[in-house]
């Protein structure tokens, strides 16, 4: 058992948090992951009240949370309080300055967990009272920025253990096994924050055919674009862009936004082809670590298999 000052801080049993995936993150999923030791997140994404109360409802007795994206939630600033009146186990923000909605979370006395993707946001989250940082780097899946996992870890790491030593660490992108998990410790976090690895199972809200993709592909298969943003008219600020799985569709345009914004017919059959949950027609969300993904099972199998093959790798360092 892999104790740290995560699994101390939500009382868990594993140091492992399921990333709020907007869409894909529902309340089965996100009570999965807490039944099996973890930390399970519903992915509030660009806040639709009816569904967010309807996979609450889904996720049952499990203690869970709830993450936003956060210039989307300052749009309707309501939902937060909502989420609050169920006694989350955390609210998770990420993408935007979380200010003035770190208050509202600090007031009701529920754990502030923010994803940062730059040491500069990590200093300003820990300033406005964040408990927990996740920093995220650009190997995950879905939105983000350029920074890798392994430098960026490490150096919030130390800016944490010299001026804000209560503060948790997490570390997120590219961690999909024990490896990721052992590795991550080693850089300096408390635990892990994990999507792609827990997008690919039995209980998340995902197409069979994009997860049939996912499993398929491997890490060079992904790129990051604005592409999925343009089509979709979601305003993402210009700093971020997503990964997803590559396909002639994002091959034609990625180069070429300004074109795409002028071709309407475009970005409908994409949209449509979200809608059938065809991989060929629209992008597939998931990170490099699709090359780590080989099939799609239960969320408490992925649980323990992470930490068993964690616990044997941090054993290795001690005979």
């Amino acid at each position: 058992m892999i104790k740290t000052r995560l699994t101390e801080k939500f009382d868990l049993k594993h140091p492992i948090i399921q990333a709020p995936m907007a869409f894909a993150a529902g309340g089965k999923l996100a009570s999965a992951v807490t039944a099996a030791g973890g930390l399970g997140l519903i992915g509030g994404g660009y806040g639709d009240e009816d569904w967010l109360n309807a996979q609450f409802e889904a996720a049952g007795n499990q203690s869970v949370g709830c993450g936003f994206i956060t210039w989307s939630l300052k749009q309707k600033p309501h939902l937060l309080d909502v989420i609050l009146d169920r006694n989350p186990a955390a609210i998770f923000l990420s993408f935007d300055d979380p200010e003035p909605l770190n208050e509202t979370i600090k007031a009701a006395n529920t754990p502030f967990i923010c994803q940062v993707q730059t040491l500069r946001d990590a200093k300003h989250a820990i300033d406005l009272g964040a408990d927990v940082i996740v920093a995220q780097g650009s190997e995950a899946g879905g939105h983000g920025e350029k920074r890798a996992t392994m430098t960026l870890v490490p150096e919030v790491a130390d800016f944490i253990a010299v001026n804000a030593p209560d503060v948790v660490l997490c570390a997120a992108g590219g961690i999909a096994d024990g490896r990721g998990l052992a590795a991550s410790l080693a850089l300096g976090a408390d635990g892990v924050l994990i999507g792609s690895r827990f997008w690919a199972t039995s209980e998340a809200l995902v197409h069979p055919d994009m997860l049939s993709a996912a499993v398929k592909a491997d890490g060079d298969d992904t790129i990051r674009s604005k592409v999925v943003d343009v089509v979709r008219g979601y305003p993402w600020p210009e700093r971020y862009d997503a990964r997803v799985l590559q396909n002639a569709f994002i091959d034609k345009w990625h180069g070429d936004i300004n074109g795409l914004k002028q071709t309407p017919e475009a970005s409908q059959k994409w949209i449509e082809g979200w809608a059938a949950g065809d991989p060929k027609a629209a992008n597939t969300f998931v990170g490099e670590a699709t090359g780590l993904i080989n099939n799609v099972k239960p969320a408490a199998g992925i649980v323990d298999a992470i930490v068993t093959q964690a616990e044997q790798i941090l054993a290795k360092r001690y005979e």
